[in-house]
């Protein structure tokens, strides 16, 4: 069986023993065993090689490339958009002040002004609505002397509980409003079920799934609760009802609270 060549002789003449694990001078490339691998040990005649420090472990330290900063970062730290090193304070667009880093002032801008142009025109609702009020006060103290002639209600009211409104009907209705009273401290339910019986409409709002016959604001469209009373809606700062004004009553689904567009109702007269 023939003899495996493994490991080398040491090169010293004295020695010549075979080593293994032989060891190379890193100054005269010699290969010695372990008793003359030192320079002194084999007499070296080679000066030692000068070599470059490497930083523990064989890695390369990464520099920051922002302006004063003295840190450094073992694994690269990239910025994608000026594709420079830096340190992990300094990672961010508006952290190292990238050149390339989008402004976004003009955008800010626009939704500055977009958000003062709706706190403008809500202001400018208010006013109108404020406005509109008073019109519509003035236009009923007109109408009520009218109503107090032809209106239908409740004969034995007193005359200082009396509620005068010219109520339109729903759209399905033959006749488009009828001028009524009602009284003051009566609650909306109550307005709405004696309004049925003057206007012979079909109340079915004791049936849970059936359309409910609602008393809705001329103005907003809104369906009035029905457990408020007509005195306190007369007495509502925001938005009042007015003695010699309109009412609408309409069929609402279970889900719906007001209507679509009350100009459908009052410019029918």
């Amino acid at each position: 069986m023939a003899e495996l060549d493994i490991g080398k002789h040491c090169q010293i003449d004295s020695c010549h023993q075979k080593d293994f694990l032989p060891f190379v001078c890193d100054s005269c490339s010699g290969v010695f065993c372990l008793e003359h691998r030192s320079r002194e040990a084999h007499s070296c005649s080679e000066e030692p090689v000068a070599r470059e420090p490497r930083p523990a472990g064989g890695s390369t330290s990464h520099h920051c490339s922002f302006e004063d900063c003295k840190r450094k970062e073992v694994l690269p730290v990239t910025c994608p958009q000026c594709e420079k090193h830096f340190c992990l304070a300094h990672r961010h667009q508006d952290d190292h002040k990238c050149e390339k880093l989008e402004v976004q002032k003009p955008r800010m801008a626009a939704t500055k002004e977009l958000v003062q142009r709706i706190v403008e025109s809500k202001d400018g609702s208010k006013r109108k609505g404020r406005r509109g009020a008073k019109n519509s006060a003035t236009a009923a103290k007109v109408a009520l002397m009218k109503l107090k002639l032809h209106a239908a209600g409740d004969k034995g009211l007193p005359q200082t509980e009396r509620t005068y409104f010219q109520v339109y009907l729903p759209k399905e209705s033959k006749d488009t409003s009828q001028p009524m009273f009602f009284c003051s401290k009566w609650s909306v339910g109550k307005v709405v079920d004696y309004a049925a019986s003057l206007a012979s409409l079909k109340n079915n709002n004791n049936v849970l799934t059936a359309k409910k016959l609602r008393l809705c604001h001329p103005e907003t469209g809104e369906a009035l609760r029905m457990d408020d009373t007509l005195l306190s809606l007369l007495t509502c700062p925001e938005t009042p009802l007015h003695n010699g004004g309109n009412v609408i009553l309409e069929y609402l689904d279970n889900d719906s609270s007001s209507l679509e567009d009350v100009s459908q109702y009052i410019t029918l007269s």
